[in-house]
């Protein structure tokens, strides 16, 4: 299998990098979908130490199921989204939408808060800027 999972929803969750190894245990490759800029994504994943197989890069979601199913060759195509984009993105490119905490719950991933601890623009501990 091939599981790609929107940023958002990687936010949302209580430990990515657990999620992301259990994950590697029972898929061919993982990555990470948005609609972020490249380095909103690079960061959020850099600085949780996850490895990904693929992301969007300047692509729309869509575009990136698209491309990663002519690369990866996988009997089955799943995207995990926390949203109606990602849904209909999904669907467009001819993937399995699974909502977040249905995937969750299967996987036994714990969530988080709502909003993840997102700071695209460092480390909020810093005193040295506004």
């Amino acid at each position: 299998m091939t599981l790609a999972v929107q940023l958002g929803a990687v936010r949302r969750l209580a430990d990515p990098e657990a999620a992301f190894t259990d994950a590697r245990r029972w898929t061919k490759y993982v990555g990470v979908v948005s609609e972020e800029p490249t380095y909103v994504v690079t960061n959020f994943m850099r600085k949780h130490r996850i490895r990904q197989d693929f992301f969007s890069g300047p692509r729309g979601i869509e575009e990136t199921l698209e491309n990663v199913r002519s690369t990866f060759s996988t009997d089955r195509y799943v995207l995990i989204g926390v949203d109606d984009t990602a849904a209909d993105a999904a669907a467009a490119a001819e993937w399995t939408y699974q909502p977040l905490a249905e995937a969750a719950t299967a996987a036994g991933w714990e969530l988080g808060d709502a909003e993840g601890d997102f700071e695209p623009f460092g480390d909020s501990d810093r005193t040295d800027w506004p």
